[in-house]
């Protein structure tokens, strides 16, 4: 059954991305729904916040905010147990019809694993500039990006030598 399932989106009030999710979760537990129901997410990003004195703060913020991901099997029943959930302003699709994402969709948005995969404007071979850090101001080629660990992997010319160094996405940008 769980491969008949498909992933839909549910618009929220603002802020109540969690509720409705507790909700859910709860009223599935409450009324044995899990052959209906297999996951519910809200979708995160990890945002990098550089302070005054260059210490950086990690957090986590919502990716799409008023929007909740439901990997569910679409039935009257079930239509009716998600549309009636405190908070849910109903599904996303035409006329509030529910349209189930496509596997491409729920791969770029990073709705499987919960964490979306940063984008990056720079590609393996191009030359970037370090933003932050001892080497601030720096020019190097990338090398590697690694989108999991979130880390780039740059060559830097310092000394008439090259220099590896691995930093993280947010402290380079493209020339």
């Amino acid at each position: 059954m769980a491969e008949e399932a498909k992933w839909y989106v549910v618009h929220t009030y603002s802020g109540y991305e969690n509720k409705v999710k507790a909700n859910l979760e709860k009223t599935i537990e409450n009324n044995n729904l899990h052959h209906m129901f297999f996951d519910i997410r809200v979708p995160l990003e990890e945002v990098i916040e550089v302070k005054e004195n260059n210490e950086k703060k990690s957090s986590m913020r919502k990716l799409l905010p008023s929007y909740v991901f439901i990997r569910m099997i679409m039935t009257d029943f079930s239509w009716y147990i998600v549309r009636n959930t405190r908070g849910c302003t109903g599904f996303v699709g035409p006329a509030s019809k529910p349209e189930p994402l496509s596997e491409e969709e729920v791969a770029k948005l990073g709705v499987d694993n919960g964490v979306a995969a940063p984008e990056v404007d720079y590609a393996v071979g191009d030359n970037v500039e370090i933003t932050s850090g001892t080497m601030e101001g720096s020019i190097g080629t990338v090398e590697e990006i690694n989108l999991d660990e979130r880390k780039v992997r740059i060559k830097i010319n310092m000394f008439g030598r090259e220099i590896p160094a691995e930093l993280g996405l947010h402290e380079v940008k493209l020339l």
